[in-house]
């Protein structure tokens, strides 16, 4: 065994006894989840450990001092680093082929951070219009109130991508697939766009995961997670991550920010998440199999009006999807007749499916998106987006597909 580098911040790394799985970049994604950035102790312990330390002790006060002044390169405080979450750090950064990662406390506090930390008054914001929406709100709401201009867009519309990025722009936002209506943005097209005019590119790639789709591969700058979805994948326990392979943005903007606004992933927390990417690629493979035959099975039965899954070929955007994405992922959206009282209706005689506004879970859970996640957008705005009263977005779990199969069935008869 050997130790690792250090990153070369004092408080953002230091050297524990390790595999050096960092360096192993030839192995393959299984081994990666399991063994990717293991820090043993002196203790030689088969899981990883679990720091629950807010501080850290020094031989001497001469030695804090060089670690404050960042001579020596160590842990001095959690809020800065901790040597569970930075073990989570470097397992993640390993499978999405990123350079550098830093975990958050939750995925918006990963948005928040991958945002603000470079912008300043004066700059310029451009984002596709379809997002989550406490994404929407820092876009629509929050910037704006800083002095940031910000312009949406369709996603799917390249023309109004050349349009808004004919000027110069900071910084570049964008989900896909999209919460809740799984639209697909062309990640290269974009990207290109975007560095035309001066623009980092940050995608929110939760619904994909890093197992299905690596945004950097196609010219992403940032990538961000809410690891609470399929990282963990248990309903357990809130985390982030932003990774990137721009150094000058990590050091000059994120670490500060980050150091100072104090977001910070919760040890314990990040050792769940470490354990979840254990079987993250497993999961997945159920996860996007049932999915794929609940779609399939949505759009056989009469009277829906839509059925939304980027994995059918009838999803608008299905080749594009395929190309981008090694699967469909675990997201099915739905559209009932007669509004909300037919999608409660739904949801009401749901017996296996909960409900619930998370997703990325074992259990399978439905949610009612314009009530929940996009309530407080208007009418129009909603409507524009294909957010109807009738939508239900459904995350697939890992129950036996055939139960799935039939508690839906039963929930349309009752919604119809």
């Amino acid at each position: 065994m050997v130790a690792i580098s250090c990153r070369g911040i004092a408080g953002d790394g230091v050297p524990i006894v390790t595999n050096d799985s960092r360096g192993n970049h030839n192995w393959r994604l299984a081994t990666r989840l399991v063994r990717g950035g293991t820090a043993r102790s002196r203790f030689d312990e088969t899981s990883e450990a679990l720091f629950m330390t807010s501080g850290y002790v020094y031989d001497s006060a001469e030695e804090a001092e060089r670690a404050f002044k960042g001579e020596k390169s160590r842990f001095v405080y959690s809020r800065y680093a901790n040597p569970t979450v930075q073990m989570f750090e470097d397992r993640l950064a390993l499978l999405e082929e990123a350079e550098f990662c830093r975990g958050t406390s939750s995925g918006m506090a990963a948005v928040f951070a991958a945002m603000t930390s470079q912008l300043r008054a004066g700059d310029r914001v451009v984002s596709a219009r379809a997002l989550f929406g406490s994404c929407q709100y820092i876009i629509a709401e929050i910037l704006p109130s800083y002095g940031i201009e910000t312009v949406f867009v369709d996603g799917t519309d390249l023309t109004q991508w050349e349009a808004a990025l004919r000027k110069p722009a900071t910084c570049v936002f964008l989900e896909t697939p999209s919460n809740p209506t799984l639209e697909i943005v062309d990640l290269e097209k974009v990207c290109t766009l975007a560095h035309a005019a001066g623009a980092r590119v940050i995608v929110d790639n939760v619904f994909a995961t890093p197992v299905l789709q690596k945004p950097l591969a196609f010219g992403a700058d940032i990538v961000v997670y809410s690891a609470t979805k399929h990282i963990d994948g248990q309903g357990r326990s809130l985390g982030g991550a932003i990774l990137t392979n721009d150094s000058d943005y990590l050091e000059t903007n994120l670490v500060p920010f980050l150091r100072h606004t104090g977001p910070a992933l919760s040890p314990f927390n990040a050792w769940l998440l470490l354990k979840g990417l254990e079987t993250l690629e497993l999961r997945l493979g159920r996860h996007c199999d049932n999915a794929l035959a609940l779609a399939g099975h949505l759009e056989s039965r009469r009277g829906l009006r839509r059925v939304l899954y980027p994995g059918l070929p009838s999803h608008p955007q299905h080749e594009l999807a395929m190309r981008q994405m090694a699967a469909g992922g675990s997201i099915v959206s739905l559209e009932l007749p007669n509004g909300r009282d037919g999608a409660f209706r739904f949801l009401n005689a749901l017996r296996i499916i909960d409900i619930s506004n998370n997703l990325g879970d074992a259990k399978s859970l439905a949610t009612h998106p314009a009530t929940t996640t996009h309530q407080r957008l208007g009418v129009e705005e909603r409507a524009h987006l294909g957010i109807g009263d009738g939508l239900i977005r459904l995350s697939v779990g890992l129950e036996d597909v055939e139960d799935l199969k039939s508690d839906l069935d039963e929930a349309l008869a009752a919604a119809m």
